[in-house]
């Protein structure tokens, strides 16, 4: 098995649509144009769409019973970036979103050998839709979440589309992607790319 430095970086996107697969979700393809992006950067990349999973409420590693996050969980622990794709509705991240969230919450008192929360040393970034205004406030609060959790923010470590209040096209409407869009998911991902490696080269110091 290679040494964790000299494999390449691997990133997992988690889509938070309230959509199941195969069913078309702007979220996923937002998430799609991020990982394209990161694979561009030499990333190795897994989407997963969560609804597609027996996600348990709860803020536990395991909630048994069925709970499908321990699998997902542990593609996490294997990955250096983590992709949070969400749709706005009502003005927040989307209920799916809140729940991957609360699942994350239990790996703040999950420790490794030198006492730093698990999920310490790895990237996230977050890519938000919707046809409303809140998109500052949905990676806001999805930034903060992730944080606390241990993630490490990259500068502009956030891209969105949002459409014209009150009205019904969605991203996977769109013709093309805007110019300012695709811009700033690229440099989300070049970001992403090279933080997740600096961070591989030099761990945050021991809590201890």
């Amino acid at each position: 098995m290679s040494a964790p430095s000299e494999r390449p970086l691997r990133a997992v996107a988690l889509v938070c649509s309230l959509k199941p697969s195969p069913a078309p979700s702007s979220s996923a393809l937002m998430a799609e144009h991020i990982v394209a992006n990161l694979r561009g950067a030499g990333v190795q990349t897994e989407p997963l769409r969560c609804v597609d999973y027996a996600i348990a409420p709860g803020v536990e590693a395991d909630m048994g019973d069925g709970d499908e996050w321990p699998r997902i969980r542990e593609k996490l622990l294997d990955a250096d970036i983590l992709v949070l794709a969400t749709p706005i509705w009502l003005g927040h991240p989307c209920s799916v979103t809140q729940r991957v969230l609360e699942r994350l919450d239990a790996d703040l008192s999950t420790t490794d050998a030198d006492d730093r929360p698990v999920m310490v040393g790895r990237v996230a970034v977050v890519g938000v839709v919707g046809n409303e205004d809140g998109a500052h406030k949905v990676i806001a609060d999805c930034f903060q979440a992730l944080n606390d959790i241990g993630y490490t923010i990259p500068a502009q470590g956030g891209t969105y589309w949002v459409g014209e209040a009150m009205q019904s096209t969605d991203y996977a409407d769109l013709d093309e992607v805007p110019e300012a869009v695709a811009a700033t998911t690229a440099a989300l991902a070049r970001n992403a790319a090279h933080l997740a490696g600096a961070l591989r080269a030099a761990q945050y110091p021991p809590y201890q």
